[in-house]
């Protein structure tokens, strides 16, 4: 196993982090004897970064009765605060409490904000008086490190970001992603920071195996046949030296065996020119799918309007690659459609401005309106209200 130095924290971690929110189930929840069995081998092989969160269904439970004190001993646990869940300042103490509860430690190593997605959404939490609460919990050794999950797109990164002296924080990150959400700047701009990098999804949820057509198999098998799709994935995350750990949801033995033994062979910067332009090969053949050829330059902003230009075409395309119910969903999320001020392509007012300034001569006024009325249904505006109010987040800036 390799590992990087998270210099905030002063660890280090191992270049793969169990995710446990896909571990084998049976009868309902989830399978302790399978899923007991991979996670001890796979800290007997070296890996040290576990990652769960306060709703992933039975996940907390099921490490606080597997890791026994010896085994607890030689990880980093990292759960998450649901912020959807929270309404007022006493949920912190509530939702933390119970996840240490349920973890049977009386820490967490890393802590995350989860599914941070806007600057105004951490101002809401500061209005509750969040940041002298994270202070208390580091005094008192029951908080490690402190940092946030991001499913936004590329506008509230660098705000969230610069917000709070964070020691670390977790992003979307794979071949195919490297300019969406947080992306390649927002992973450049943390790691000049000194803020470390733990990736999620660097298979894009299996996608990136499952779903390529064969002229892009075919792209990566001339350069090296025997590689697995999820080699590939994986490699091109750990390539990139401002990523400290690569998070894998493994949910079978033979996924852990392959994910632990890359895990001890892939540098930073060891790809070759050869490897690499494999990679391109297949960005472009997945690029002549797309709806909208943006590749997210960012030229276009900012709009006038607040519209998440590349963010809305990067949701668009994905209709055509993962079927719109996903694509809807990812959407909603990656705009932050819970606050008033979201980035929605509905909110386009034909001004014209972003189209003088794209290098690909995108009709960016035409092409808004299309992804509008395909990722807005008739149901969109009244199930953003109807979620704001549940969730107490219907203010106006």
């Amino acid at each position: 196993m390799l590992y990087r130095r998270d210099e905030k924290s002063s660890r280090d971690l191992s270049a793969l982090g169990f995710g446990c929110m896909r571990l084998p189930r049976k009868g309902g929840g989830i399978d302790f004897g399978r899923s007991s069995k991979m996670l001890y081998d796979a800290i007997d092989r070296g890996v040290n970064y576990l990652d769960t969160a306060y709703i992933y269904g039975g996940s907390e439970a099921f490490l606080g009765q597997a890791l026994t004190p010896e085994w607890r001993n030689k990880v980093n646990i990292a759960t998450k605060l649901p912020l959807f869940m929270v309404k007022s300042e006493a949920d912190f103490d509530k939702y933390f409490d119970r996840s240490l509860d349920r973890l049977k430690t009386d820490r967490a190593d890393y802590y995350l904000m989860h599914m941070l997605t806007s600057l105004d959404l951490w101002q809401s939490l500061c209005a509750m008086d969040i940041e002298r609460w994270i202070e208390e919990q580091k005094k008192r050794g029951r908080i490690g490190a402190i940092g946030f999950s991001y499913h936004g797109g590329r506008l509230e990164f660098p705000k969230i970001l610069t917000a709070y002296p964070w020691d670390f924080c977790m992003i979307q990150y794979n071949y195919l992603d490297e300019y969406n959400q947080a992306g390649r700047s927002g992973l450049e701009l943390a790691e000049s920071m000194g803020i470390p990098v733990i990736v999620m999804e660097p298979l894009r949820g299996g996608s990136l195996v499952k779903e390529l057509p064969k002229s892009a198999v075919e792209a990566f098998r001339a350069v090296e046949p025997e590689r697995s799709l999820a080699e590939w994935g994986l490699r091109w995350v750990w390539n990139h030296t401002g990523v400290k750990c690569v998070l894998s949801g493994m949910s079978a033995e033979s996924e852990a065996d392959e994910n632990i033994r890359l895990a001890g062979l892939c540098e930073p910067n060891s790809l070759s020119e050869a490897e690499l332009n494999a990679y391109q090969s297949v960005i472009n053949i997945l690029g002549e799918t797309l709806k909208v050829p943006c590749t997210a330059c960012g030229y276009c902003m900012p709009c006038p309007k607040g519209v998440d230009i590349p963010t809305c075409f990067a949701s668009y395309n994905m209709v055509y690659s993962s079927g719109r119910g996903g694509a809807i969903r990812r959407y909603m999320q990656n705009i932050d459609a819970l606050n008033t001020d979201a980035h929605y392509a509905g909110k386009c007012v034909n001004c014209g401005k972003c189209e003088t300034h794209c290098p690909q001569s995108i009709q960016i006024r035409k092409e808004l309106a299309n992804a509008a009325k395909t990722l807005e249904p008739w149901w969109f505006n009244f199930g953003m209200k109807t979620a704001r109010m549940f969730m107490g987040r219907g203010r106006n800036k």
